[in-house]
């Protein structure tokens, strides 16, 4: 429980205005407009219309309708009853009411934003560096995340030692550095000479000591003032000391829950093991050698069945090679162990999920998302290779809040499975990428002895972005589905009672899908789990996004082809123990988790309404929400009250206050923590600006292919927050966290031009 030291904290869950019914439409002024909310259509009113929802979701009516009935939708129309007609709204712009058009309808600068980059959000810690630049500069190597951009540092001018950091002013630890350590160890100095000035945001109270009754980067903090003071000591003088005060830990009581309140923390021995080879991986080496092993036997066989198509029949019986089906799979080496039994998990209407997002999917924003209702997220995108070689950057991603590691809602019905303990479950995953089965395999043993907290383990193969694709992980392991399956055997293999599941696209070019073909191949087992007798995947579940890679995001996701593939999953789990082959029955150990396999779909999300109209149309048992969740991450709290939301501008303003504070708590509230949050804080708003609010619509439901042009909000807090000038992303920034460090650089991923804020003074 958060403690806010008796003051109301402002509460991203308060609810929104009620909406009202339709007003009088001819009230233009927009001070008038501030006195009197805009009208916000009911959740059952032209946006639910079952021709609205035809044209949005390209959902063909296959049942044709009687003239009389079309008749009488047509005196509908015309008396408004259906909505806006296709020449009414124009495809791919924001309807705004034209009160609030900055130009008039029809003039010269009346233009739509242009598209944004939106795989920013899809691996976009991954894109490659652009060529060229300085050559006179030494090239150094790069490490970590966005390497393609600088965003300067964040520091004071000479830090303080950590010797003297926590320390009372006259009572320090020891240097072991000693009189070469290049820190500074007078304390007074460091605040008067070295350490820029006590912030005045949060009213000069540390939020963090706030929360958590002790600041844990102690005189660094640029709230310091706070929590800090002078004190007379034994001789006389002046004693600096720091102020910690015991108001219960405020924990969720989970076990493994670190002082931060954070799950998942790998301790520092860990990674020196990981980083000097000396973390064992006995299950993926064996299975790894299993793998290459049985591969050889598969292509014996296969030239085998070359040969005897070639007419070399003769010979093959000379070899001994001519045996029926049974005869044959004793020839293969069995896999040297069996998956272990899954721990149950759940996948319904009431769980919607926070999908994978590299960058803006942090901590601070997974753990606004779950206050505001997600019941399910995952870790960023995090490559194999640095895990296992202990990177620290990497393994950062696979920290979660303890409110992560809660159980997710569900309501006891038909559709749970037998014997699923929703106290067992909990609401993170992890989600690596990898292109070699040994990669994936001992990610994957390794995450689940360091990780405690972990719902699923789900493999990447959706990430479109061109560095990650050429080196054969994300999307390009759509287009080699026998190795991808080989993966995802190994994965459920060793990762003990955790699930696997994987997140996949269409396939990797446009009116080229495989994805069919592939969930058929997951679930049922290809030729070469089929001819060894090794069984299927045993994936959990299935998320599909309804695009190709090479499509992007220019186009609508598809997701009519999404409901194809769910039709096949349902086909699957309805078989259920009837999917014995003629030679023997699988082993339940290498079927999924439950017994059943989930099925997820993913794109273009943006409302209650299209959340409802995809669960029933698609047939899929949840949906996955990206961008949507960036532009808007109180979707959660819509699907949950089943209505639009028309968030106040200082209700928005909030979450990025509770933002700013997730963002302190996990990163510090010195110099370089608060540079990591307004970072994190721009990389957010360069998403959240493209809110437009319900309430300036004309038309519902909003789109999130739809691109608004220039408007003006109900007042001047809400044309701020949907700026798309990245000087006011940083306006916005410097609320909470106060003037940026002279040394603070913020480039755009949607923007061609940087931000450099000048020298202070």
């Amino acid at each position: 429980m958060e403690n806010f030291g008796g003051e109301k904290p402002p509460n991203p869950l308060e609810p929104a205005v009620t909406l009202v019914g339709p007003q009088d439409s001819s009230v233009t002024s927009l001070d008038e407009k501030r006195a009197h909310p805009q009208d916000v259509p009911m959740a059952g009113d032209s946006a639910t219309t079952k021709a609205e929802k035809y044209e949005r979701h390209s959902i063909e009516d296959i049942v044709a309708e009687s003239p009389s009935k079309k008749r009488r939708l047509e005196n509908r129309q015309e008396d408004g009853l259906l909505g806006p007609t296709k020449s009414e709204r124009q495809k791919g712009v924001a309807p705004i009411k034209p009160e609030f058009l900055v130009y008039p309808v029809g003039s010269k600068e009346d233009r739509s934003a242009t598209v944004a980059d939106d795989d920013a959000a899809e691996g976009a810690a991954h894109v490659q560096q652009p060529k060229g630049g300085d050559k006179s500069k030494k090239k150094e190597k790069s490490r970590g995340q966005n390497t393609n951009r600088n965003f300067g540092n964040s520091r004071d001018e000479v830090g303080l030692c950590s010797s003297r950091a926590n320390s009372r002013e006259f009572s320090p630890a020891e240097c072991r550095f000693g009189s070469s350590c290049k820190f500074e160890h007078d304390l007074r100095k460091y605040l008067k000479d070295w350490k820029r000035g006590d912030l005045a945001t949060f009213d000069g109270v540390c939020p963090v000591w706030k929360m958590k009754s002790k600041c844990d980067v102690g005189w660094k903090c640029r709230f310091v003032g706070s929590h800090s003071k002078e004190v007379d000591s034994e001789d006389g003088r002046k004693e600096l000391v720091l102020v910690e005060e015991d108001r219960g830990d405020g924990h969720t009581g989970l076990p493994g829950v670190s002082e931060n309140g954070t799950i998942n923390e790998i301790s520092t021995q860990a990674k020196v093991d990981l980083m000097k080879r000396k973390f064992l991986t006995p299950k993926s080496d064996q299975y790894n050698t299993w793998i290459e092993t049985s591969g050889k036997e598969l292509e014996k066989r296969t030239q085998r069945d070359a040969r005897i198509r070639r007419g070399e029949a003769d010979e093959v019986e000379a070899n001994g090679d001519n045996m029926d089906v049974e005869e044959n799979r004793a020839r293969y080496t069995e896999p040297p162990f069996l998956p272990s039994e899954k721990r149950k998990i759940y996948f319904g209407p009431e769980t919607p999920v926070l999908a994978p997002l590299t960058t803006q999917g942090n901590l601070p924003f997974r753990r606004l998302c779950v206050a505001l209702g997600a019941q399910v997220t995952y870790s960023e995108m995090a490559m194999s290779i640095p895990l296992i070689q202990g990177q620290k950057s990497e393994w950062a991603l696979l920290r979660a809040h303890e409110s992560e590691g809660t159980p997710p809602k569900y309501e006891p019905g038909a559709t749970v499975v037998k014997h699923y303990d929703n106290s067992r479950d909990l609401k993170f995953g992890a989600q690596i990428a990898a292109n070699k089965p040994w990669q994936a395999l001992k990610a994957t043993e390794i995450l689940t002895q360091l990780c405690p907290h972990l719902r699923v383990i789900d493999l990447n193969c959706g990430c479109p972005i061109d560095l990650v694709y050429r080196t054969g992980a994300g999307s390009a392991l759509l287009d080699n589905q026998g190795k991808l399956e080989k993966i995802l055997s190994g994965m459920s293999a060793v990762s003990g009672e955790v699930p696997v599941t994987t997140k996949i696209r269409m396939g990797t070019k446009d009116n080229k899908p495989n994805a069919l073909k592939l969930v058929d191949r997951l679930v049922y087992g290809g030729h070469g789990s089929q001819e060894t007798g090794s069984g299927p995947s045993g994936v959990a579940a299935i998320t599909l996004h309804g695009r190709s890679r090479q499509q992007r995001y220019t186009k609508n996701a598809d997701w009519r082809y999404i409901s194809e593939c769910a039709t096949l999953i349902k086909e699957y789990n309805h078989t259920g123990d009837n999917l014995a082959d003629t030679v023997r029955e699988a082993d339940g150990r290498s079927q999924p988790a439950s017994g059943k396999v989930y099925f997820l779909g993913n794109g273009d999300c943006y409302s209650h309404v299209d959340y409802n109209v995809h669960l029933e149309e698609a047939k899929v048992d949840s949906i996955m929400i990206a961008r949507g969740a960036l532009i808007k991450p109180w979707i959660f709290e819509e699907i949950q009250q089943g209505q639009y939301i028309d968030k106040s501008a200082s209700e928005r303003l909030a979450l990025v206050e509770q933002y700013v504070r997730y963002g302190l708590e996990t990163w510090g509230s010195d110099e370089m923590g608060i540079g990591i949050t307004r970072r994190f804080l721009l990389e957010w708003l360069s998403f959240a600006y493209r809110y437009v609010p319900v309430g300036i619509l004309e038309y519902l439901p909003p789109s999130l292919q739809d691109r608004p042009p220039a408007w003006k909000g109900r007042n001047d807090l809400e044309t701020l927050l949907g700026s798309g000038n990245y000087k006011d992303w940083i306006k916005i920034s410097e609320m909470f966290l106060g003037p940026a460090h002279k040394d603070f650089n913020f480039q755009p991923k949607h923007k061609s031009n940087s931000y450099e804020i000048e020298a202070e003074g």
